[in-house]
């Protein structure tokens, strides 16, 4: 039986973010029934800024980015749950929508739907990026689905067949300089290998040398990167990198096993 059918509760994790947080909440105030702040151990000021700006906080440990976002959802009041992320902003379309949807049925959406997706634009180099490659579930009932627990990447667990979409835009502040960029790609590289890793895959030479290339041909070409000046090229180059250090790192876990194997 679902229960709380009109009333959301935004889950947002944080971690150093006292400069970034306060317009991804004030975003939220249209439409959230509550906002909940996991705050992972920031140094600065985080957990009070959020305090201030009305929202519910919590101190965890940090866990990892799934088991975070899943402490989150357990600490809301409502089954309905909306994602964001610090450095993103609900556009004005957007939270008019989940407005809307609170207090009727969306046309053409199905009674019984528990899923919803929503369209979100990155920012690079002072420019906002083409967006329709970049849609997510963002709104879901916990009581129907729950978020995957991955090492990277993680997101809520749902057959896209069963997911509808919303109107309006989430607004991804991703890019704050490109040594920041270049950090995060670091970073995440190294959770995917581990991942992938862990599962079975291996490096593979054939894949290190046709998918970086293939990325850049999707993302500069098919995804009309292209039209975003030069903003569209280093960023489609950013992705191209991405996957052969992904896929570098996977040899490079390879040879470690080996080497704790032989010493062991």
């Amino acid at each position: 039986v679902v229960t709380d059918t009109r009333k959301i509760s935004v889950v947002m994790i944080t971690q150093d973010e006292v400069e970034r947080m306060g317009r991804a909440i004030a975003s939220c105030y249209a439409f959230a029934d509550e906002i909940v702040v996991v705050d992972g151990g920031s140094q600065d000021d985080s957990v009070q800024r959020a305090q201030r700006l009305g929202a519910k906080v919590f101190v965890n440990p940090w866990p990892g980015y799934a088991r975070q976002r899943q402490f989150g959802v357990k600490q809301a009041s409502h089954d309905w749950i909306f994602l964001i992320d610090s450095d993103e902003v609900v556009g004005d379309d957007l939270a008019q929508t989940l407005s809307a949807w609170k207090q009727e049925q969306i046309s053409g959406q199905s009674a019984d739907q528990y899923a919803y997706k929503v369209d979100r634009t990155n920012d690079f180099l002072g420019c906002w990026l083409p967006h329709h490659m970049d849609d997510q579930v963002r709104l879901f009932h916990r009581g129907q689905h729950h978020i995957s627990d991955v090492l990277v990447h993680e997101g809520v667990a749902v057959d896209p067949a069963h997911v509808s979409k919303l109107r309006g835009t989430l607004w991804h502040y991703k890019f704050r300089s490109l040594h920041d960029q270049a950090r995060r790609f670091n970073h995440y590289t190294s959770l995917e290998a581990e991942r992938d890793y862990r599962a079975g895959q291996r490096f593979s030479l054939l894949r290190l040398m046709l998918k970086p290339p293939a990325r850049f041909v999707q993302r500069y070409i098919l995804h009309r990167f292209c039209t975003r000046g030069l903003a569209g090229l280093v960023n489609s180059g950013f992705w191209m990198a991405y996957d052969a250090l992904k896929e570098i790192k996977l040899y490079e876990l390879a040879q470690q096993s080996q080497a704790e194997k032989h010493h062991g």
